[in-house]
């Protein structure tokens, strides 16, 4: 079984109480700037949760064998979720009160709907039958309780095959995935448009719920790779070998590759096209955030493009960390680059608040994790492929 060492636990309650402070610091003296803030490194570790509980369904539903030896990983990972999505239900709710100036979704602000009211928006107006707060609030809470309880059914169905043996509760899980992947098609494309594309009220993208999960699962299939190096250097996961990480390696570069395609798509039709209520979301990031946006696309693509298209560097386990970590901060600047626009316009930065409100969420993602590693068997040893997974070579 895992432990978790005092040291390791110290810097882990280290880095939360840095994000403590920059979270009283930022809704003290700038409530407009830690709102979003709030929300980008909530959403940046909620959407590896989520894409972590995809990566549980889609190996059930697919019979694949080769992930097996990391699927604990997958599962431990999956515990973040509920705490990440009711921390995003408190923000929901949050903006639907305007408690202490929260305003990120400025749809709802009072009278924009209103014929009468001074603030009227047409636009945002004839989208009222779809974005409007309690449907907004319903929803919210199907993403999360939805995604949430296949979560569990899938640690439960897991830790019963352990105890059981036998294929009954392999099916169950098989057929849970297909109804759950069904599922998760449709409300991950929903999140999206609510959470973060309603925040540009104006503008739409057809693209944008798939752009939105290819982010998803970069940072994703990263986290499962940098959690099953770490673990295996721990002298744990005795399994995994460098063709496992090769297979995770791939999906990173692929999903990197599929990231790419979905934003140039995006950005080359809207582009050539020149139609003035779809270039606006594009202006605001080039006017305001011009640096960010091109060095968050150059190194999204680059660098997965040009490091891990070599066999050998999907196989380095030092080479995965440090590519791991440049795409993480990548994607965590796409997350901003989506929503800090739309909220705070020209008046950002990067600094303390939003850098401490990162550590903090960090340190609670990895507390969370690594106590769930503490409380399970790291391989599923009565998983029907697991000795196809033991001796899996590419």
């Amino acid at each position: 079984m895992y432990t978790v060492n005092k040291n390791t636990k110290l810097v882990f309650n280290l880095l939360m109480l840095i994000g403590l402070v920059a979270m009283v610091v930022g809704f003290y003296k700038d409530p407009h700037r830690a709102w979003p803030s709030l929300m980008i490194n909530n959403y940046f570790f909620l959407a590896i949760a989520a894409f972590a509980i995809f990566f549980v369904a889609l190996q059930y539903a697919s019979e694949a064998a080769w992930a097996i030896t990391v699927k604990r990983v997958a599962e431990s990972i999956t515990s973040y979720f509920i705490y990440g999505g009711i921390i995003m239900i408190l923000i929901v709710i949050a903006g639907i009160l305007h408690f202490h100036d929260n305003h990120i979704w400025h749809w709802m602000a009072h009278g924009i709907m209103d014929p009468n009211d001074e603030h009227y928006d047409a636009i945002i107006h004839g989208k009222e039958a779809y974005l409007n707060p309690s449907s907004f609030l319903i929803r919210s809470i199907i993403y999360v309780f939805g995604w949430w309880f296949a979560a569990k059914k899938f640690k439960q169905l897991s830790k019963a095959e352990d105890n059981e043996g036998g294929l009954k509760n392999h099916k169950k899980a098989i057929t849970i995935s297909a109804i759950f992947i069904v599922f998760f098609g449709y409300t991950s494309s929903m999140m999206a448009w609510d959470w973060i594309m309603s925040i540009d009220t104006h503008w739409f993208s057809t693209l944008f719920g798939w752009f939105v999960f290819s982010s998803m699962g970069v940072t994703g299939f990263t986290a499962i790779a940098l959690f099953s190096i770490y673990l295996k250097r721990k002298g744990y996961l005795e399994h995994v070998n460098e063709n496992h990480i090769h297979d995770l390696g791939k999906w990173i570069f692929s999903f990197s590759i599929l990231w790419t395609y979905m934003w140039f798509s995006q950005f080359m039709l809207i582009w050539y096209a020149n139609i003035p209520e779809e270039v606006t979301y594009f202006l605001a990031r080039w006017d305001n955030y011009n640096t960010l946006f091109w060095l968050t696309s150059a190194v999204n693509l680059l660098f997965p493009l040009i490091l891990l298209m070599s066999r050998d560097g999907k196989r380095n386990f030092s080479f995965i960390i440090a590519i791991g970590v440049i795409i993480l901060i990548g994607h965590w600047c796409n997350i901003y680059l989506m929503i800090a626009p739309g909220t705070l316009f020209e008046h950002w930065k990067i600094g303390f608040i939003e850098i401490g409100m990162f550590c903090g969420f960090l340190g609670l993602f990895l507390t969370i994790v690594h106590n769930s590693l503490t409380k399970t068997n790291l391989i599923p040893h009565n998983h029907p492929y697991i000795d196809e997974a033991k001796h899996h070579h590419i």
